[in-house]
């Protein structure tokens, strides 16, 4: 009887801090410095939020570690709503893979809702003498270990979009060490300098093109059938929040990811909102998860 009064004590306890909720500021904590892909989305969300909730949102930089140092604060905060995290592919499903971490985000954390999800793009320098995916390749099988791919850091999404091409073409594995000839950058990164002609952008990684470079042909597109590598941005809260607080962020960050003058805001800088229920992105998760550490250990990519 004492253990049913409890359960029922604790559930009235939760429904009425979700109906009072929120009535302080919230943090939105980004993994990554200030002007990036994933703070430019932060700001753009938090901005309607706070508009909605009536309440301050403020995104904090807890940068580092691929994205690391920010999950790991979030789990380690009060499961109360007020601490959230946006984070990347990196920091929840690939990094697991190659470094020993000191949480687990499958089981440490709620998923509340996916942000946005966006191709990446591979650029090149003029010197590189390649305007197409095919030149860029053609020029990796006629100079073995000359032609190079940089990206923002091992495991990261360039990183392993890079990986996954690898694995897909044997000629890219000319793409080792020295100086670069390519860069595969977010969209948002990408684009100031594409539009100015310093680079030439010649394909994107996702399975349909990237809104803020409708030209760019898809790998797939390419000469590489089925190949798809996303990167995306996903909100999520310490695994003990109670349920009915993660539906209700759910319900208000969707609502944001829905209104017309924030999703022109986030499709400017070449990304898509795709908010989805809590099920619907732990299941996307767990898939990625899976799939990059295919990738990391085909690719015996390592931790620097």
């Amino acid at each position: 009887m004492r253990n049913v009064l409890a359960a029922l004590a604790f559930s009235f306890c939760c429904l009425a801090n979700a109906q009072s909720f929120p009535s302080k500021p919230i943090t939105m904590v980004v993994g990554f410095e200030p002007g990036g892909g994933t703070d430019t989305v932060a700001r753009v969300v938090a901005k309607f939020l706070a508009e909605n909730v009536g309440q301050q949102v403020v995104v904090e930089n807890r940068a580092g570690a691929g994205g690391n140092i920010a999950v790991d604060y979030t789990i380690k905060s009060a499961p109360d709503g007020y601490t959230m995290v946006l984070a990347n592919v990196g920091s929840l499903t690939v990094n697991p893979h190659l470094m020993k971490l000191g949480y687990d985000p499958m089981h440490d954390l709620a998923p509340v809702t996916m942000a946005v999800i966006f191709p990446n793009i591979i650029v090149t320098h003029p010197k590189a003498n390649a305007k197409t995916l095919a030149e860029f390749v053609q020029r990796a099988k006629e100079k073995p270990n000359t032609v190079t791919y940089g990206s923002s850091g091992v495991g990261g999404a360039g990183h392993l979009a890079g990986a996954l091409l690898e694995q897909m073409g044997p000629a890219m594995r000319g793409l080792v060490g020295g100086e670069i000839d390519s860069y595969i950058s977010t969209p948002v990164a990408a684009l100031p300098h594409v539009q100015s002609g310093r680079v030439f952008a010649i394909a994107s990684t996702g399975a349909r093109r990237s809104s803020a470079l409708p030209n760019v042909p898809t790998i797939a597109e390419s000469g590489f059938p089925g190949y798809e590598a996303v990167n995306w941005y996903a909100y999520l809260v310490p695994a003990k929040t109670p349920r009915p607080i993660v539906e209700q962020l759910n319900r208000e960050l969707g609502k944001v990811l829905r209104t017309p003058a924030a999703v022109s805001l986030l499709e400017k800088q070449g990304v898509d909102p795709e908010p989805t229920t809590p099920e619907a992105l732990g299941a996307y998760m767990k898939r990625e998860y899976d799939t990059w550490g295919k990738v990391v250990k085909q690719a015996n990519i390592k931790a620097e």
